[in-house]
């Protein structure tokens, strides 16, 4: 393996296991900056439901990809590739290391390895397939790509709606299977690249989400999916942690079965996130508390 002068050392794993406090600790071992791979945390709008980092963790030390854009701007993996290595690079003008912590796995993956050009797609139809979803739900999507695209439906996320809506947008806009698009180079990175996984036994976990859940409430979480009610179309609020709250407000569903289904989702999304990490044999997996520091020093060397 080639050794290079700069190294990004990668955090990610699933939601609520404990990443933002290691990802602080270690930017301020090695006196250097963070890069979120956080597909939410980005939107200035999005702050409670998206567990976006506290004002004073904030200030610790500098963060990229953290308020940078607006709920109204189109954010993708291959814009966050572009951003985070243009991020990485100014880092690496006065570190040799930067830190990346987030659990957006796409996200991840574009910036290590580059991502395949897709064809834009219309306005219009992007609009389209996100009133398709709200008026029909995920079985809508499913059954549609199960139909109209089994190339991709045999290796999808098919519970992701978000990744769903991806496909069939593209189907729609371009008449081929997003999956056509992919292909198998991956881009070299002129800097050394170590990725740390967070684990913990799954009950555990899940008690950490139920419990950031009830803790969300409490800090404001229905008030800001209220304020967020009227850009509910926009792709930004098509995610866990508002979309169940649109369902109340529509008079759908009672509060408290609001506070469940968003639990319930979030240790789904948490699965799905394990599920994607787990299949990357580069990731050096730990559980939180071990010294992870140490290891990762260790393996600068």
């Amino acid at each position: 393996m080639i050794r290079h002068q700069h190294t990004v050392i990668i955090i990610t794993g699933p939601t609520a296991v404990g990443k933002t406090a290691l990802s602080l600790q270690l930017a301020q071992h090695f006196g250097t900056a963070i890069v979120s791979a956080d597909s939410r945390q980005c939107f200035r709008e999005l702050n409670i439901g998206v567990a976006k980092p506290e004002p004073h963790e904030l200030a610790l030390v500098p963060h990229y990809f953290i308020n940078s854009h607006s709920i109204h701007d189109e954010v993708n993996a291959a814009v966050y590739e572009q951003y985070a290595l243009q991020a990485v690079s100014e880092i690496f003008s006065t570190r040799p290391v930067a830190v990346m912590v987030g659990g957006t796995g796409l996200y991840v993956k574009a910036f290590c390895e580059g991502i395949d050009h897709i064809p834009p797609v219309p306005a219009e139809i992007h609009e389209a397939v996100i009133d398709l979803y709200q008026q029909n739900g995920l079985v809508f999507l499913q059954n549609e790509l199960r139909e109209k695209d089994p190339l991709f439906w045999e290796t999808a996320e098919q519970q992701n709606p978000q990744r769903l809506m991806r496909a069939l947008e593209v189907l729609y806009a371009s008449g081929q299977s997003i999956s056509s698009f992919r292909t198998a180079a991956k881009a070299t990175r002129d800097f050394n690249i170590i990725k740390i996984g967070l684990d913990m036994p799954r009950e555990q976990l899940y008690h950490r989400i139920n419990l950031r859940v009830d803790l969300m409430m409490q800090a404001g979480l229905l008030e800001e999916a209220q304020d967020l009610l009227s850009f509910r179309h926009l792709n930004a609020l098509q995610t866990v942690g508002y979309r169940e709250f649109f369902d109340y407000f529509d008079g759908k569903i009672t509060l408290p079965a609001a506070i469940e289904q968003l639990k319930t989702n979030t240790r789904h999304y948490a699965k799905r996130q394990l599920t994607w990490f787990k299949r990357d044999t580069t990731i050096n997996w730990f559980q939180p508390g071990e010294a992870v520091i140490d290891a990762v020093e260790e393996l600068l060397k």
